[in-house]
C-alpha cells in the first residue's frame, strides 16, 4: 500500500463517524458557497480535517493547509489530500523553521478567507505578510489559545478583518473541548508510558472545558485528582465537584502526572520541577509547547535520555529523580496519539464549515472584531447529529411557546 492509498483509508475511516460533516459537504457540492474564493488553513494535518477540506473544496474553494502542529501531521494524510487538488504544505517533525516556512507557503494562495488553529497564520498575516491584507476579508479560529490572542489584536485595534470565534460555541466548548480532549490526552498519555492511572495522583493545571475533561476522564479511571487554578470561580467549581484544589507549589510534591491544560506559559516551573517525586510524567495538552518550561527542565537535568519509550524523554536530576517529558512538551493528544475522536471532530468542523459559509455571506457588513458564531449554527449541528446517531427529542406545544413568550401569564 502507498502513502496515499494508506491516507485515503484513513480518511475514509473518520468520515464513517462524520455524517454531519459529510452530509453538509453534499448540500455545499450543490450550492457552490464558495466560488471563486481562496482559503487558506493552518490546522491539525489529520483524516478528521480532511474531511473538512473535502466539504470545503466541493463548495469551490481553492485551498492551501499548512500544519498548526508540527508533531501532529499525518504524512500518509497530506499526500492524499494532495491527490485531492489541495496544497498541503505540512511534514511530520519538522523544526520551527521549516514549519512557519509552510506558513507562508500557505498564504502564498493569496487568499479571500483564512481558517487558524492558534492564531499562527492570522499572527504572520498582521506581521509579515500584511501586504495579502486587503484581500482577506475574514477568517475562523477553532482554539481557545487563538481567540485569547484574536481578542486582545481586536482591544489593540490591530485585527484588520472579522474572525468567527468557533471555539466559543456550545457544541465545540461542550463536546470537543471536554470529552474530545479529556479522551484522547489520557489516550496519549497512556499510549507514551502504558501507565495505570487508578491509585496515581493527577494533577491538572486549568479547570476550563478541556482541563474539567481531563479530570472527569482520570477520575473515572480511578485516579485522585488536584486541580490548579488562577480563576476563583473555576477553582470553586471544581472544589463542588469534588476535587481538590491546591497552587501548584503544593500539587508538585503530590502528583505522579501533571497535565497542563490552560493556555498559557510557564505553569510548570523550575521551582515546580525541583520538588517533583522520582518518576513523575509531564504532559501538556495546551495548544503551544509552553506551559511547561522545557529550557528549565533541559538546565536542571544532569543527563537526558531521549526516547525511552516513544514519545517520552527521561531527564536524570542531580539527585537521581527522574522526570518524564511526553511528547517534548507539545499537545500530547495529538503528537503521542491521534486527537479527538472522529465523532466529535464531527459536530467542531460541522461548525467551522457552516461558519465560514455564513461569513461569505456576511463579511461584507462585518467591521474588523472577533464575533460568536450565530446561534442558529450551533443548534442546527446539534439537531443533524441527534438525527445521525437516531435519538429524537420533545418539541414545544403552543400552549408552552406561548407561556415562554408571555410575562402576563403567572403562577
Amino acid at each position: 500500500m502507498d502513502v496515499s492509498e494508506s491516507g485515503e483509508r484513513q480518511i475514509s475511516w473518520a468520515a464513517r463517524s462524520m455524517p454531519v460533516l459529510t452530509a453538509i459537504g453534499e448540500r455545499f457540492a450543490l450550492s457552490r458557497p464558495f466560488d471563486g474564493l481562496k482559503i487558506a488553513a493552518c490546522l491539525h494535518v489529520t483524516a478528521e480535517t480532511a474531511v473538512l477540506m473535502g466539504a470545503l473544496k466541493a463548495g469551490g474553494a481553492e485551498i492551501a493547509l499548512a500544519a498548526s502542529n508540527p508533531l501532529s501531521t499525518q504524512d500518509d494524510v497530506a499526500e492524499a489530500l494532495r491527490g485531492y487538488g489541495i496544497g498541503v504544505h505540512a511534514r511530520a517533525g519538522v523544526d520551527r523553521a521549516t514549519y512557519y516556512r509552510h506558513i507562508h507557503q500557505a498564504l502564498d494562495l493569496e487568499p479571500d478567507l483564512v481558517l487558524d488553529d492558534g492564531c499562527d497564520l492570522v499572527n504572520i498575516l498582521h506581521t509579515e505578510r500584511t501586504d495579502l491584507l486587503e484581500r482577506v476579508s475574514g477568517g475562523c479560529e477553532e482554539t481557545t489559545t487563538g481567540i485569547i490572542r484574536l481578542r486582545q489584536m481586536a482591544a489593540e485595534g490591530a485585527l484588520r478583518f472579522p474572525v468567527v470565534a468557533v471555539n466559543d460555541t456550545r457544541t465545540k466548548r461542550m463536546f470537543d473541548n471536554r470529552y474530545g480532549t479529556g479522551q484522547s490526552t489520557l489516550d496519549g498519555i497512556m499510549r507514551a508510558t502504558n501507565t495505570m492511572l487508578a491509585g496515581r495522583t493527577v494533577v491538572v493545571a486549568g479547570f476550563g472545558y478541556c482541563g474539567r475533561g481531563v479530570a472527569e476522564r482520570a477520575e473515572g479511571l480511578g485516579a485522585r485528582v488536584i486541580v490548579t487554578e488562577i480563576d476563583a470561580v473555576k477553582a470553586l467549581d471544581a472544589t463542588l465537584q469534588g476535587y481538590e484544589v491546591r497552587p501548584m507549589a503544593q500539587a508538585a510534591m503530590l502528583g505522579d502526572l501533571f497535565v497542563t491544560v490552560t493556555g498559557n506559559r510557564d505553569v510548570i516551573r523550575g521551582e515546580h520541577l525541583s520538588v517533583m517525586k522520582d518518576g513523575a510524567i509531564l504532559a501538556n495538552a495546551g495548544h503551544f509547547d509552553v506551559e511547561i518550561d522545557v529550557r528549565a527542565l533541559d538546565e536542571l537535568a544532569h543527563e537526558v535520555h531521549r526516547g525511552v519509550r516513544p514519545n517520552t524523554d527521561e531527564y536524570v536530576m542531580p539527585d537521581g529523580r527522574r522526570l518524564l517529558l511526553l511528547a517534548e512538551g507539545r499537545l500530547v493528544n495529538l503528537t503521542a496519539a491521534e486527537g479527538h475522536p472522529a465523532a466529535v471532530m464531527d459536530m467542531s468542523f460541522s461548525a467551522q464549515a457552516l461558519a465560514v459559509a455564513w461569513l461569505v455571506g456576511a463579511r461584507a457588513e462585518l467591521e474588523p472584531g472577533v464575533y460568536d458564531v450565530p446561534g442558529e449554527i450551533d443548534h442546527e449541528v446539534a439537531r443533524l447529529k441527534l438525527a445521525a446517531t437516531g435519538i429524537g427529542i420533545d418539541t414545544l406545544t403552543p400552549e408552552q411557546e406561548d407561556y415562554l413568550h408571555s410575562w402576563r401569564v403567572g403562577s
